[in-house]
């Protein structure tokens, strides 16, 4: 990473204690939807500069400039887009590779940018799951990387900051899963949920979650007034769930569906408390849970919408209690390109650099 000097660094808005660096970055898949959204982000972060733009499939056959992918970035980069070539991401030019790639791609890169002493944030799922052997179950492969993944942080940092700060390869979580996850992650800690009840998660997301490669059940005709659950039983995103809350998979249900929207998640997850409880007992557990928290907004007993966080990098979390008093039903919002993907990788690289944890996110 290079010094800035002082007059590089005079116009950015961060705490005085903060690193004075540029951090040198690369993107691998930034003509998908995620990776779009990425450089939006590090456009405007005030202490990263994008070195290497690389297609891991669309118009891998030459450099052009990024603009031709997305229109919207016109003018934000000085450097082309190039098929995805590892040999040119060395440390010498790199501190940090975002891969927005698919699965398989990520499991191979990645242990070559380790032996490099590059630093990832992988927005697969290919190190997000700790036991290999399941993988092939909810993926379709073997995974060989064991090293790689034995190393990997799950990149949710309200629940994982402190270890985000030290790794080299930050797994970034999935849109559902941190919907879920975040909904959930207050309660299963304090041991308020009544297990044996089951907990089910009923969950919402717009179209641009399956990503950019063309599909027949994508097409304009088969979304635009329409509402598909699809995933039953075997949706990825359910092992990762399981994974960071301790849960079991008998005990927990998620059934996705598809809206016609192009971004936002809603989860609707329906538990039961161990004990009755106060809305104002589990408004104070939330709001103490998450009070570190700078991109988690706690509104209480107001429901969240999607369109409240769409094209935001924040969730939002609301509750409703039944009058017994355990019966309890809790909605999380979010927007499936920022803090369901993009935003969670910024978020991610904000700890582990030391810049704040909201730079450029907010």
């Amino acid at each position: 990473m290079r010094t800035l000097a002082p007059t590089e660094a005079g116009n950015a808005s961060r705490s005085s204690d903060a690193p004075q660096t540029t951090l040198r970055v690369a993107v691998a898949g930034a003509t998908g939807y995620a990776g779009r959204e990425l450089l939006c982000l590090l456009a405007r972060h005030p202490w990263t500069r994008v070195v290497r733009l690389m297609s891991s499939g669309r118009h891998e056959k030459k450099e052009f400039p990024i603009e031709h992918s997305h229109p919207m970035l016109r003018g934000k980069f000085d450097v082309l887009c190039e098929p995805l070539s590892p040999e040119a991401l060395v440390p010498a030019e790199v501190d940090l590779v975002f891969l927005a790639t698919p699965h398989q791609t990520a499991l191979e890169l990645v242990p070559s940018l380790l032996e490099r002493n590059i630093r990832v944030i992988d927005l697969s799922a290919a190190f997000r799951l700790k036991d290999a052997s399941i993988y092939p179950r909810w993926y379709g492969f073997e995974h060989h990387a064991h090293q790689a993944l034995e190393e990997a942080v799950y990149g949710l940092t309200e629940l994982n900051a402190a270890e985000v700060r030290q790794a080299r390869l930050v797994a970034n979580p999935g849109c559902y899963a941190t919907s879920v996850i975040l909904g959930l992650a207050p309660l299963l800690k304090m041991g308020w949920v009544d297990l044996s009840a089951g907990i089910i998660s009923d969950s919402k997301s717009g179209a641009s979650g399956a990503g950019r490669a063309p599909s027949d059940k994508l097409h304009f005709v088969e979304v635009n007034e329409n509402c598909r659950a699809y995933g039953l039983f075997n949706h990825r995103h359910v092992p990762e769930m399981l994974q960071a809350l301790g849960l079991e998979e008998r005990g927990f249900i998620f059934t996705p569906h598809l809206l016609p929207i192009t971004r936002g998640i809603l989860s609707t997850i329906y538990v039961r408390l161990a004990k009755p409880r106060s809305a104002e007992e589990v408004a104070a557990l939330y709001h103490d849970f998450y009070s570190q928290a700078p991109l988690v907004r706690v509104l209480g007993t107001v429901l969240p919408e999607i369109q409240s966080v769409a094209y935001t990098n924040y969730t939002d979390i609301g509750f409703s209690l039944d009058r017994d008093g355990q019966r309890m039903i809790i909605v999380s919002a979010l927007d499936n390109l920022g803090k369901g993907a993009a935003g969670q990788a910024v978020q991610n690289m904000n700890l582990m650099f030391g810049f704040e944890e909201e730079t450029a996110l907010t």
